[in-house]
C-alpha cells in the first residue's frame, strides 16, 4: 500500500496507463486477426483494406510506446508478406 500522497498518485496513474495500454494491445490483436482471416478467406480486397488498417494501428501503438518500434515493423512486414503471397 502506498504510504505517501505522491505514491498514491503514482499508483492511480499506473492503473490508468495500464488500462489504456491494454486497450491499445487489444486493438492491435484484433487488427492482426482481421488481416489473417481475410488472407485465409483468400479475399484480396478485404485483406488489403485490413492490412492498411492494421499497419496504422500497429504504428500508432509503437508511437505511443505500447509496442517496440521493431516489434510493430516486424508484424507489419510479416502481414504484408503473407498478403502479397496470396494466390
Amino acid at each position: 500500500m502506498a504510504n505517501t500522497r505522491s505514491a498514491e498518485k503514482r499508483n492511480r496513474q499506473a492503473l490508468k496507463r495500464a488500462a489504456r495500454n491494454q486497450a491499445v494491445r487489444t486493438r492491435v490483436k484484433t487488427a492482426i486477426r482481421k488481416v489473417r482471416e481475410a488472407i485465409e478467406e483468400k479475399d484480396k480486397a478485404k485483406a488489403s483494406a485490413a492490412l492498411s488498417e492494421a499497419t496504422r494501428t500497429l504504428q500508432k501503438a509503437a508511437s505511443k510506446g505500447v509496442l517496440h518500434k521493431g516489434n510493430a515493423s516486424r508484424h507489419i512486414a510479416r502481414l504484408a508478406h503473407a498478403a502479397a503471397g496470396m494466390p
